[in-house]
């Protein structure tokens, strides 16, 4: 039986895996398609699969999820199994860390943007929610946000062209945070040392 696997969020694979390069640690990575996030019962049907099969093969098990939307019920599952989560609600607090709360309480309507989201905002946002089919959908999405923030984990001024691209189509005020991997990076190391 092997010590560790890491279940990971599809959208954290780039962090997760250059976290675990520069820590050096003997973990296995597994993930689960990031595109479940629209669904996220499908977080919860997902992670219960992987968890079936990694379980008896490793000593332990950390899933690199928030609550992500399941409104808790990822929880069960993880106890089912003995596996563990980083905490938090979703990775959008874990790159901005204490200013998360901040931000949310002074700017409620901030439409926030990671990596991932960047690279793949065509296909999970305008494909994902159907704009490309019903582009007057658009106002009736983004009518009620205010701004733009894109929370950078890695500095690549590609992504910061294509952030001010999707600020432009949006019609939203930019504004970038290189944050890095805030405390994705602390919570997970905290959960692998302790395994």
């Amino acid at each position: 039986m092997k010590n560790l696997a890491l279940l990971i969020c599809g959208a954290l694979g780039k962090e997760v895996k250059t976290i675990v390069d520069e820590h050096g640690w003997d973990v296995d990575i597994y993930g689960v398609p990031a595109m479940h996030h629209f669904y996220p019962k499908k977080i919860v049907e997902a992670v219960d699969r992987k968890l079936e099969q990694l379980s008896s093969g490793y000593h332990q098990v950390v899933v690199v999820y928030g609550d992500c939307g399941t409104a808790g019920a990822l929880e069960p599952v993880l106890d089912r199994y003995g596996a563990v989560r980083v905490r938090g609600p979703h990775c959008y607090e874990m790159f901005a860390g204490s200013d998360f709360d901040r931000i949310a309480d002074g700017r409620p309507a901030t439409f926030f943007l990671t990596d991932w989201l960047v690279r793949n905002f065509e296909r999970a946002v305008v494909r994902g929610l159907g704009l490309d089919r019903y582009p007057e959908l658009k106002p009736v999405y983004f009518q009620n946000y205010t701004d733009l923030l894109y929370l950078a984990q890695f500095v690549d001024p590609r992504l910061t062209e294509k952030a001010q691209e999707i600020a432009t189509y949006l019609g939203l005020p930019l504004e970038v945070r290189h944050v890095g991997f805030g405390q994705l990076e602390t919570r997970l190391a905290e959960l692998v040392e302790a395994a």
